[in-house]
């Protein structure tokens, strides 16, 4: 007991100033209709002071990393098996092909832009699946490495950005397309990057296009599952690697990661516990809150653990390539429709 009153204490600074930095975010958010993560995430940075020495530091440390995972882990909580099934098998192919076209091409041209596999990996993920929460959940996934956080920060700040402007785009895109209101909700569910642009976009046309729409973007939020395990093989195998062609220094064995990090476990748990309907609407919705404020807190911590100057210094070649990435989810899941016959 006494252990967990003095780790209370330690941690207790840096995590209250998380909290009140995504407080003050979610109230500004709400009031100019700008997506919180990203305003979490300038806050944070306004304040990276607070991370580098003192009392704030480990609580701060705390809640980017472990809160983040139960954020993740909670995310579960919006998801079930009778909402993939409700939209009939031809939607789900399409929102698996998406996603695994969408982090296919990010790998490819991650790497003939000269960037790691890890980055196509959290750039493809971040716009395949849902935007800034796919990219902190991946990051997690990833094993600590001095650029990790200032990737992620720049993945989240990019595909907030971008999802912001396919909320406004997409729907006067649907109309020139004359996409009924079924076919408008499968086209916006399926390439706009964040649930809560999703739902404005959707829901701006109709409730139909709404519905549709949200529950196929809730389709591709289910497939952090699979990408976190990806995410998980790959920061294995390059481990491997680096030891293989390491000097015989150091043959001590090391434990195998599991396949499925923790979070990603509980997360899957609460997918299937979710669609048995045995949670209240009360619970599922406290749930989902809950996830919402830890996601925003870990967005505010990571921030205050990064410099404006080191987001400058990614250059212009991964805006591109995340530019390059929605694009092609755009015209990929277009042409998926038309391969599955959905458009007129």
């Amino acid at each position: 007991m006494q252990y967990w009153k003095t780790q209370a204490t330690v941690l207790w600074p840096g995590v209250m100033v998380a909290a009140v930095v995504a407080t003050a975010a979610t109230f500004l958010a709400t009031h100019y209709s700008t997506p919180v993560m990203l305003l979490a995430l300038l806050l944070g940075m306004a304040m990276n002071f607070l991370s580098e020495e003192g009392r704030c530091k480990p609580g701060i440390e705390f809640t980017a990393k472990q809160v983040l995972r139960w954020g993740v882990a909670l995310l579960g909580l919006k998801i079930t098996l009778s909402q993939v099934q409700s939209m009939g098998w031809q939607p789900l192919a399409m929102v698996v092909l998406g996603v695994i076209g969408t982090i296919s091409f990010g790998l490819v041209m991650a790497k003939v832009m000269g960037f790691k596999p890890f980055f196509g990996l959290l750039s493809g993920g971040a716009v395949g699946i849902c935007g800034a929460s796919a990219a902190m959940a991946i990051s997690a996934a990833f094993p600590h490495h001095p650029q990790k956080d200032r990737a992620t920060l720049f993945a989240v700040i990019s595909v907030s950005t971008l999802s912001t402007l396919a909320m406004v785009v997409y729907p006067m895109l649907v109309r020139l397309l004359g996409l009924d209101p079924h076919q408008a909700g499968l086209f916006l569910g399926g390439t706009i990057h964040d649930v809560a642009q999703v739902v404005g976009a959707g829901y701006s046309i109709g409730t139909e296009t709404g519905d549709a729409a949200t529950v196929v973007k809730l389709m591709r939020v289910a497939m952090l599952v699979p990408t976190i395990a990806l995410a998980v093989w790959m920061t294995h195998r390059h481990q491997t690697l680096s030891k293989a062609s390491a000097p015989v220094a150091d043959h001590t064995p090391s434990a195998r990661p599991p396949l499925l990090p923790g979070f990603a476990v509980v997360f899957v748990a609460l997918v299937g516990i979710n669609s048995t309907g045995w949670l209240a609407p009360q619970v599922v919705e406290w749930g989902n809150d809950v996830s919402r404020a830890f996601l925003i807190g870990a967005m505010a911590s990571i921030g205050m653990k990064t410099h404006l100057k080191d987001i400058l210094s990614v250059g212009w070649k991964p805006v591109i390539l995340m530019v390059l990435e929605t694009v092609f989810l755009a015209a990929y899941f277009y042409g998926l429709m038309h391969l599955f016959g959905q458009p007129v």
